[in-house]
Order: C-alpha cells, then sequence, then structure tokens
C-alpha cells in the first residue's frame, strides 16, 4: 500500500522502513492473556503522551487498532488540549473524528485490532484493513508508492 518498503516483517532488523507513518503502544509489552489492565495503561501513559506530543505537529491521521488504544488515544489528546467529541466518541471499525488539537487538527479513525482473535474469526478481513488504510493514506494526503 505504500506505508513499508516490504509486506511483512519476521524479526527486528530484516529491514522493514515505515513510510509516511509511525507506530506508537498504548502499553508498550505485552500484558498477560494479551489484555492490558488500567495500571498497566496509567504506567505506560507518560511516554505515549510525550511521544504523541512529539509527533503530532505533523500528524493528520491517527489509526487506532482496537477500542483500547482508541480510549487511550483520545484521553491523550484530551489532556494535550484537543477538542475530543461529546458525548465521548464511540470506537468502532472505520468511524472517524476530527479532533482539533492546538494549532492543528487530527483525524482519528478506528479499526479493529488486527489481533489473531479478530483475524481468524474473520472479524477483520484484510480487504477491510488494506481499506482503512487507503483512506487514511487518502486523508493524509499521500500517494501510494508503485
Amino acid at each position: 500500500m505504500g506505508l513499508a518498503n516490504q509486506p511483512t516483517s519476521e524479526h527486528a532488523g530484516d529491514g522493514l522502513e515505515l513510510r509516511h507513518a509511525r507506530m506508537i503502544a498504548a502499553v508498550r509489552c505485552a500484558p498477560p492473556a494479551n489484555k492490558p489492565t488500567p495500571e498497566e495503561r496509567d504506567t505506560c501513559n507518560p511516554w505515549f503522551r510525550r511521544e504523541l506530543e512529539l509527533v503530532l505537529p505533523s500528524t493528520r491521521v491517527i489509526v487506532c487498532l482496537g477500542k483500547f488504544g482508541f480510549d487511550v488515544l483520545l484521553g491523550a489528546l484530551e489532556g494535550l488540549g484537543g477538542v475530543v467529541p461529546k458525548p465521548r466518541a464511540k470506537f468502532g471499525h472505520g468511524v472517524e473524528y476530527v479532533v482539533p488539537v492546538g494549532d492543528t487538527e487530527v483525524t482519528v479513525m478506528g479499526s479493529f485490532h488486527p489481533s489473531q482473535q479478530n483475524t481468524f474469526t474473520g472479524k477483520l478481513t484484510e480487504r477491510m484493513q488494506d481499506e482503512i488504510l487507503a483512506r487514511a493514506m487518502t486523508l493524509a494526503g499521500v500517494q501510494a508508492a508503485h
């Protein structure tokens, strides 16, 4: 799709490079049962918020993978002075919200998390994920690499 130089990554150091994209995690470790607790979220929040603060001035679109990431991002944007929709934005695959933050605005998009639970059951298909990323690229003004 043009966001990376290769279609998969097998291990650290395999040459994967993102283009016009960055990944940041709400929780930086794999929690038990892959279900982060509020305590883990709160422990990682200062690092998440700082990284978001650093990239926000040049960021046009943020794709949140899963409801957990969506909720953490909205809280962080609000903490940075963002005007989050009221009532609170509802998570869903393909939802979009424009959030003004200071002198800029960012489009927040929801996507089901690409976990095995979602991909093996068909809740999230490759086509669905491709459509979300294509939409994000369009909103960000990024051309697909050939």
